[in-house]
């Protein structure tokens, strides 16, 4: 069913460059007339990015912000005028759609459990993010949310985490593996092994243990792990990937040979280095509260945010957080 006129309450007071950044994104995101975006935060400091409003952005004065190393829960509870409290709660009275942060992810996961709430069916909200591999993409879950688990939540993160590839990138039955040490069923520690015996016995396409390595060939659709394990895999991968492409320029102009050689695969290089940037696959939800909750980088820059308004809009269109209520109900 499509939705018209989505509306996605942005915290634009989070991350490392608010609001300008968040501003930017969101105008770039508004040159689709169907979404209605609402900018929550200090209204006299949004005001000086929005020279040309566009009739679908509006702002939504909140005076207080959660700060990037506040306690999360701590934060979310006493800070109630909060930029990002503010656009949570627009979720929760039906104002708005979906909620963009790309502030204190601690801070965003706690908003949506103790703002929006857990989904009935639903133990532990998991943050799920999507990276490239060789094969296309693979959904790493929990990548934050949680950093304790137990292996109930594990299978649980597997279940959701089928229905997200499903609905928004059209996998049928995908795969999954589960983040180890190694790949044999004996290998692990508790919670892994554990983990694999619930995952064998259900009725998911398991595939077994993967290692650290494996994540990049794209071995399964879907790779489970703890939110301590996962945030570490993914912020590797995202380190590595910056590093090479470092160290490529800093070849590339250490000679005319080289940048001669380089000049010739341009095309390439881009195409490989908009594969492998992060920013290109908007933000990373979070799954199992009731609303749609989409946490992006601190980082990120207008284009990322776009794309991250783009990807909260898919997930309400594609009514992802009643799919996985469904899902996990039976």
């Amino acid at each position: 069913m499509s939705k018209q006129n989505i509306t996605i309450a942005v915290d634009a007071m989070g991350g490392d460059s608010a609001p300008e950044q968040n501003v930017r994104g969101a105008l770039l995101a508004a040159a689709d007339k169907k979404l209605q975006i609402i900018l929550v935060g200090d209204a006299e400091a949004i005001k000086p990015y929005l020279s040309d409003q566009p009739d679908n952005v509006l702002i939504r004065h909140a005076p207080d912000v959660i700060g990037m190393h506040e306690p999360p829960v701590q934060a979310v509870r006493k800070k109630t005028q909060s930029s990002l409290v503010v656009a949570a709660n627009l979720v929760k009275v039906g104002q708005a759609d979906a909620l963009l942060s790309a502030g204190n992810t601690g801070a965003s996961a706690a908003a949506g459990l103790l703002v929006l709430g857990r989904a009935s069916t639903v133990d532990r909200p998991a943050i799920a993010t999507l990276f490239p591999t060789r094969k296309g993409f693979s959904l790493l879950l929990d990548v934050g949310a949680n950093a304790d688990c137990k292996p109930e939540n594990l299978l649980e993160f597997a279940k959701m985490g089928t229905v997200y590839m499903e609905q928004m990138l059209g996998i049928t039955a995908p795969t999954i593996g589960l983040l180890n040490i190694g790949e044999e069923s004996s290998k692990g520690n508790f919670l892994a092994l554990r983990a694999y015996e619930l995952l064998q016995q259900s009725s998911l396409k398991f595939y077994g243990n993967v290692e650290g390595r494996d994540l990049p060939e794209g071995r399964t659709d879907i790779i489970i792990s703890d939110g301590f394990t996962g945030n570490i895999a993914l912020k590797l991968m995202e380190g590595i990937s910056s590093a090479i492409f470092e160290e490529i320029k800093g070849i590339v102009n250490r000679s005319l040979s080289a940048r001669l050689g380089a000049a010739l695969l341009f095309s390439r290089f881009k195409e490989l280095r908009a594969k492998l940037n992060p920013e290109s696959y908007g933000g990373s939800p979070l799954l199992g509260v009731k609303g749609v909750v989409i946490i992006a980088h601190g980082s990120s820059s207008p284009h990322a945010l776009a794309n991250a308004v783009k990807t909260a809009a898919q997930t309400v269109e594609n009514q992802l957080v009643q799919k996985i209520e469904h899902s996990l109900g039976l």
